[in-house]
């Protein structure tokens, strides 16, 4: 059985598509409400349903061989896993906010609010930007809307959010989308189980965008 982590949510019925169009079906995915588990022995996968920030953990720690996860975990916690494909979905961008109309006072540290700490961390050292990184965990939108802070790092996917709390982007600075990784040790011992979902997978991709 070759162990796959999967993101609950919206983000993991996209990636179990294409894990069904490439030949790893499993029936009971559409019964998953109340399991947590699910496997099927035809295909020799079995799907564990988890937290998508918890992905990369169940991967790292060898609990799961492979998983997907969005570019934008990888970047926070620097997990010790092979970062493998693609999958061109669930993608957004890495971006800095701010209330419309802000000018940064260049002279005064700058105040961030994010849940993304070590990524705010690493932009703004490239910058040589003085900044106080202010971690929150959800509503990032309110930081600059209460005044705890300049700005806000967040992955924006629509803008709808941020307009609705007259915020906008002032600056983009990644690409983020889901990411197939894998466990370093699994990726040696069942190498050609993982290279083969890989090839299958990397075909779908290729076959979406040419539509």
């Amino acid at each position: 059985m070759l162990n796959i982590a999967l993101p609950k949510g919206r983000l993991g019925d996209q990636v179990y598509e294409m894990l069904n169009d490439s030949g790893y079906a499993c029936p009971a995915y559409n019964d998953k409400d109340r399991e947590l588990i699910i496997e099927s022995k035809e295909a020799g996968i079995r799907y564990l349903l988890v937290k998508p920030s918890d992905v990369a953990v169940y991967v790292e720690h060898h609990a799961a061989d492979v998983g997907i996860v969005g570019k934008d975990i990888l970047m926070e916690n620097d997990p010790d896993v092979y970062e493998l494909l693609d999958l061109d979905i669930g993608k957004c961008k890495m971006s800095v906010a701010a209330p419309k109309g802000y000018v940064e006072d260049k002279d005064s540290t700058l105040r961030v609010a994010t849940k993304f700490v070590n990524v705010a961390k690493a932009h703004y050292a490239a910058k040589n930007r003085d900044v106080e990184i202010i971690k929150l965990n959800g509503s990032i939108e309110l930081g600059p809307i209460l005044g705890l802070s300049h700005v806000i790092v967040d992955i924006v996917e629509t803008g709808n959010t941020l307009k609705a709390n007259n915020l906008e982007v002032i600056e983009q600075f990644k690409d983020i989308s889901a990411r197939f990784i894998a466990n370093k040790s699994s990726f040696k011992f069942q190498n050609k189980e993982i290279t083969e979902m890989v090839d299958k997978l990397a075909a779908v991709v290729r076959a979406r965008k040419e539509k």
